[in-house]
């Protein structure tokens, strides 16, 4: 276990080495996937052990005993915006496995008013067309594991495309490492490192068609985006432990502590660094029917009246497990708790017999 731990912090150690290179990108890939993690506020870093540790953390790969494939469908910002996940993964040897997922989160039919007006300044409808904004994530993932620590670990390879009608377009780079741990007592423990190395996307625009924006917005001097974007690291430490109450009821308590280097809204923020904890909570019967409840994104909202409210998101899951299929529904921000909208999220995972 002391190894465990000094592993540990010798990786955050090296993730503050990048604090400097403070820019926001790829907000989409920490929207999260699978309707199970969202109910449980995505409290799942020491938990995940299926299909799904693909985005969660890959050490959790090595617990799958058959191929997997997990679907999810979600729409956000009153379904304008739609989000898709597929995965697939499978078993290597007794010590290894592999698994790919595609994440796709775009707004579609986006009129293009650019050329609304011709020539001659008359206002032609017909020349209204539609693009789409969409962010693609191609992630490969490894697991490996380690005997002789006691660990498991995993590793995502990133690849990224966002695309911007024909205005913009972009490729991105990066990579996460994970870690898995469970002790004689149960208690299992979760590191998830999302963009250790920093990732980079890099841009190119058409000017031509920005010359259009600025034309359409009266000659407003509008900054051209910057080419180059970097997502700082990010580090996700869990740890959960399950208790039996019976031969057919089961509870599975996890917490989870979201860490980004940069002073934020966070329920704790430094210029250090702010962390954001998050609550899970599932109720099991038979393996057969799951209860999920989650709290998460604890937030200081600023008021008019320039005080700070503190606010959260309150999520809510249930899920079936029918042999080889699994169902699962999450409800997020109960109660409309936090500045988020409500979302409805499904998610299907199938493990497959396959002849090996």
């Amino acid at each position: 276990m002391n190894k465990y731990i000094l592993i540990i912090f010798f990786l955050i150690g090296h993730l503050l080495t990048a604090q400097n290179r403070s820019k926001y990108s790829n907000e989409f890939l920490n929207i999260g996937v699978d309707a199970k993690s969202i109910g449980m506020g995505n409290a799942v870093s020491s938990t995940v052990d299926d299909v799904n540790a693909t985005y969660w953390n890959p050490a959790g790969l090595i617990n799958i005993e058959r191929d997997e494939i997990s679907l999810m469908h979600s729409n956000y910002f009153a379904n304008i915006a739609n989000f898709n996940y597929i995965s697939y993964a499978k078993k290597i040897d007794s010590e290894s496995a592999m698994g790919f997922s595609l994440i796709r989160f775009g707004v579609d039919d986006i009129m293009d008013t650019t050329q609304l007006i011709d020539n001659q300044g008359n206002i032609d409808y017909n020349r209204i067309e539609l693009f789409s904004a969409a962010d693609y994530a191609f992630i490969f993932s490894y697991a490996k594991k380690n005997k002789l620590l006691n660990l498991n670990f995993g590793v995502n390879a990133k690849i990224i495309r966002r695309i911007i009608g024909d205005f913009a377009n972009s490729w991105g780079f990066g990579f996460d490492l994970g870690v898995q741990h469970e002790n004689k007592n149960g208690w299992k423990f979760g590191l998830m490192a999302r963009d250790i190395t920093t990732t980079y996307n890099s841009w190119s625009f058409d000017e031509d068609r920005l010359n259009d924006i600025q034309n359409a917005l009266e000659g407003e001097n509008q900054e051209i985006p910057e080419k180059n974007e970097i997502s700082i690291p990010k580090v996700q430490l869990g740890v959960s432990k399950e208790i039996y109450l019976s031969s057919d009821y089961s509870m599975l308590a996890a917490i989870d502590l979201f860490m980004l280097f940069e002073q934020t809204n966070d329920i704790i923020s430094t210029s250090f660094a702010s962390v954001n904890p998050s609550l899970g909570l599932e109720f099991a019967y038979s393996e057969l029917v799951y209860l999920r409840l989650g709290l998460g994104n604890f937030q200081n909202e600023l008021q008019f009246d320039s005080t700070t409210e503190l606010s959260f998101q309150p999520n809510f899951g249930i899920g079936f497990n029918l042999q080889d299929i699994e169902v699962n529904y999450a409800f997020t921000d109960i109660g409309n708790q936090s500045a988020a909208l409500y979302s409805n999220i499904f998610s299907l995972k199938f493990k497959l017999n396959l002849l090996r």
